[in-house]
């Protein structure tokens, strides 16, 4: 993994602005702490930091290719998972290759197809490409958005970097929020419009997109879309072929020259990809497989079960370690700590985030990188195979829009009379939930029911999942850690789409079709485990905690929170009884993730220092 950034001016010479790339560049150091890079030509500029995960010799970037008289220039933020294939179908067409590098393979897939080139990779993946002849710049990103890309024009320049930072500091972007950014932090928030970058005027180029920009301007392709038809395979013939695919994408995930972990939480996903990885270790005559978990100081004290959350994972992380024979690190996580790392989390995001549950994730990833470089994690089989309460929840499958977040009283109850006027909540949640199941892929004479179902699944490949990814990616590479997630792989997603839903919940069960799939793999009481979330602290320490910043930032009369919110009624949450009950976003945000997601939006705004336009 890496980052990258880049500016196309084809009305101006660049020649002279490798100070702007450079800092941009220096913001993106964290995704690449081995090497950096820049390229300048007088009508496209790219920087380029490096992580080194496959042929630390040949792999360097900017990378420059020549085919004829055409001259091609890549940024490249990812990783393929069929480099070899691609590379013996691309030697078959008569290129060489000067390097083992997926770059390269890419590249010169480009050189090869055009822009047709996504449509022959199976990966993660944010990248430009200039055309020097054509004087063209190509922008693309995974099918998923597993790695991030987001782009601004202002007058003739096309700028991109892999994270907001980057773009913020270039002379022509200013740190700009309107009332549609003002929405998607208080209405949405931490979830985001697909595209939508919250900055004015800034985007995120969408999953399964490519773009390009030159003489004609900026034109958009989605070259990749789920497609909806009738599943006629048996139940056997059904878990047989998945249980291929989901062991073909982890062992091709496991392709690195650096070291290699995996996630444990003892749950069916994270234990699936252990045990596979394990097998893959053995079978290389590898050391063994580095697992990680993580927990909190004295959450075994105060843990409480819920609908959302029904057990502990720690007796099962030793149950599975045991099975393994995996070498297992628990990381355990203190309250002032998970507090304190709150501000390290919102610079990693760029925006106010998950609260407590991305700045565990942060300080996670931070220990686990002393030790690896490139880890697998369960993330997204939840969305894939129907793991969420509200796949089966009549209530939540009902409740007439986004399922994590269905009612939008927690939060008006917080809002200022003016945001309130000034955004529309209602409306402007009601309009992204309306747009979204426009775009769902029916499948004429599916049952109404059925038909539900596949607008939830939409609903949450496109939303919740990209929330999850956006988060793993952030907190992840804040550290250069890379985080694969093979549940991610488009051939699996799109056969599971289109499984009807008594096979999916075959037996009765939550992912049923999943753990069918994976019998023999692991140990049966683990294979029928109820699902359990990420982690979280429950700990009232932490509650106390973020209570006393919020109070702190409602005591401080410059406090650019102060006019967005109805200071009476959060100064009354934050003083009234503990309360770690429904969630008002996910499965896991209750009024202490509240609490610091208030804290984190007020130090948004003055670190970031936020215009409100």
């Amino acid at each position: 993994m890496c980052g990258i950034a880049g500016w196309a001016d084809l009305e101006a010479d660049l020649s002279e602005q490798q100070p702007i790339l450079e800092l941009m560049s220096e913001k993106l150091s964290h995704r690449g702490p081995d090497a950096s890079g820049v390229w300048i030509s007088p009508h496209a500029a790219f920087a380029h930091r490096r992580l080194i995960v496959v042929d630390p010799a040949g792999g360097g970037q900017p990378m420059v290719r020549r085919r004829g008289n055409c001259t091609y220039i890549i940024v490249y933020n990812g990783e393929l998972y069929n480099t070899l294939d691609l590379r013996r179908e691309l030697e078959k067409k008569g290129h060489v290759f000067l390097s083992s590098s997926d770059t390269e393979v890419l590249l010169t897939s480009y050189m090869e197809w055009g822009k047709k080139c996504v449509e022959h990779l199976n990966g993660i993946y944010a990248f430009g490409i200039w055309d020097e002849k054509r004087q063209r710049l190509f922008l693309a990103r995974d099918r998923f958005g597993v790695k991030p890309l987001f782009y601004a024009q202002r007058g003739s320049s096309l700028i991109f970097a892999s994270e907001l930072k980057a773009l913020l500091v270039h002379p022509l972007i200013k740190a700009e929020v309107n009332r549609e950014g003002l929405a998607e932090v208080f209405a949405l928030g931490p979830a985001r419009t697909p595209g939508h970058g919250v900055f004015k005027d800034i985007w995120e180029l969408k999953p399964s997109y490519s773009m390009t920009f030159d003489a004609q301007g900026i034109r958009r392709y989605k070259y990749w879309s789920l497609e909806s038809y009738e599943h006629t395979d048996s139940l056997e013939d059904t878990s047989e072929v998945i249980r291929g695919l989901v062991k073909d994408a982890i062992e091709r995930q496991l392709v690195a020259d650096v070291p290699v972990c995996t996630f444990l939480s003892g749950g069916l996903d994270s234990s699936a990809i252990s045990a596979y990885a394990s097998n893959a270790f053995i079978s290389r005559g590898l050391d063994r497989l580095n697992t990680y978990s993580v927990d909190y100081v004295d959450n075994e004290l105060f843990f409480k079960p819920s609908a959302f959350q029904p057990n502990s994972d720690a007796p099962w992380i030793r149950r599975m370690a045991d099975f393994l024979g995996t070498n297992h690190h628990n990381i355990v996580i203190d309250t002032p700590q998970l507090v304190e790392a709150l501000a390290g989390a919102l610079k990693a995001r760029d925006l106010p985030g998950m609260a407590d549950i991305d700045s565990s994730l942060w300080l996670f990833c931070r220990e686990i990188k002393k030790n690896a470089t490139v880890a697998l994690s369960g993330e997204c089989a939840d969305e894939v195979f129907g793991g969420y309460p509200w796949f089966h929840r009549e209530d939540l499958m009902n409740a007439g829009t986004f399922p994590w977040a269905c009612s939008l009283s927690e939060r008006t109850a917080v809002m200022s009379h003016d945001l309130y006027e000034f955004i529309r909540p209602e409306e402007y949640v009601a309009k992204r939930y309306e747009e979204t199941l426009a775009e769902v892929p029916r499948l004429p004479g599916e049952s109404p029911l059925e038909a539900r179902r596949r607008e939830i699944f939409y609903l949450n490949i496109t939303w919740f999942m990209t929330t999850l990814l956006d988060r793993k990616d952030r907190m992840s590479m804040a550290h250069g850690l890379e985080v694969r997630v093979p549940y991610c792989d488009h051939r699996l997603v799109q056969y599971v789409w289109n499984i009807p839903w008594d096979i999916k919940f075959w037996n009765g069960l939550s992912k049923g079709i999943l753990r069918h799939a994976l019998r023999g793999v692991l140990p049966e009481d683990v294979l029928m485990r109820s699902k359990s979330p990420y982690p979280k602290t429950h700990n009232p320490a932490y509650e106390a905690a973020v209570g006393k910043l919020l109070l702190e930032v409602l005591n401080d009369s410059n406090s650019a929170l102060l006019p967005l919110i109805d200071v009476k009624a959060v100064r009354a949450l934050a003083q009234s009884k503990s309360d770690y009950g429904k969630p008002w976003f996910g499965q896991l945000m209750a009024t202490p993730q509240m609490f610091a997601y208030l804290v984190q939006v007020d130090a948004w705004l003055k670190e970031y220092h936020i215009s409100i336009v």
